[in-house]
């Protein structure tokens, strides 16, 4: 029966490509040029906007200072090992208690979405826990844990593990029936039902609701570094903290440049080609 599934799995993807037109794929250089140039446009007019404000005096270069200024201040911190370091701290609380989400979440997400007493009563705590900011329960994780990445960790868990469940859990509700029907006739039950018909099927709810839980992850990280500041871990909120104390605007505004970018990276290189990638695989996109 498994080699009867793989052999229609593979009939069906060359039916599906016969509906694709026969285009080759230009060079990576040049996709990733079409990719990067909009963003750099955008940045650029964000930039031309921002020093137009600047110059109609609206707030004292102290204050509000241009581009320039704070360029040279990034460019300044750039080479340095403090900033790496904080670079470096800042990733890996993101990455380690985005892992530990996604883990809960789809755990959680699974169980829900196959238990109806599971859906009536912990459904509704999911879209709460989702609709709560992050913000609200750091004064609780220090109380619980004090001023340590525990604190953090609690939190990011918090903010991400909702959405990755919602995302799951919406995505099995929207598997068409006759889906599963044809599934079934063809064998696919249990275990290998899931595998090969219920997860793929509900992959783009579930990638769209790790994309959200990664953003809020993103903010809840950086809203738990400029609240529990560990001053022998320097990281970015916690460079953040320190400008807003020692009244440095360029600081302040060259970190809030690396939280975007850092933001804008991840979204293009993580769930951008995989969103890209499952369109492609299923006919939504011509290959570019």
């Amino acid at each position: 029966m498994s080699d009867r599934t793989n052999l229609l799995e593979e009939d069906i993807r060359g039916l599906d490509r016969l509906e694709l037109p026969m285009t080759t794929r230009p060079p990576w250089i040049v996709r990733s040029w079409r990719v990067t140039w909009p963003k750099l446009l955008a940045a650029a007019i964000a930039v031309a906007i921002w020093q137009i404000v600047v110059w109609t005096g609206w707030k004292p270069i102290y204050v509000l200072p241009g581009p320039g200024r704070v360029f040279r201040e990034l460019a300044d911190m750039f080479p340095t090992e403090r900033f790496w370091s904080a670079v470096g701290t800042t990733m890996r609380r993101a990455v380690v208690g985005f892992a530990v989400a996604v883990v809960i979440g789809t755990v959680i997400g699974l169980a829900v979405s196959q238990s109806n007493v599971l859906r009536r009563g912990v459904g509704s705590l999911i879209a709460g826990l989702q609709s709560m900011p992050s913000i609200v329960w750091f004064p609780f994780a220090i109380l619980l844990f004090g001023i340590t990445e525990t604190a953090i960790f609690f939190v990011i868990i918090l903010g991400a593990a909702p959405s990755i469940s919602s995302g799951l859990i919406s995505g099995v509700d929207h598997i068409p029936p006759v889906l599963l029907r044809a599934g079934s006739i063809l064998g696919a039950r249990g275990l290998t039902s899931w595998r090969h018909v219920v997860l793929p099927a509900a992959l783009p709810s579930f990638v769209a609701g790790l994309k959200q839980g990664w953003a809020f992850s993103w903010r809840s990280l950086m809203a738990g570094e400029l609240l529990v500041i560990i001053a022998s871990r320097p990281s970015i909120g916690t460079e953040l903290a320190f400008a807003r104390e020692f009244v440095r605007p360029p600081m302040m505004l060259a970190m809030m440049i690396v939280v975007l970018f850092i933001g804008i990276v991840v979204d293009s290189l993580v769930f951008g080609i995989l969103e890209r990638r499952l369109r492609r695989n299923r006919g939504l996109m011509v290959s570019k």
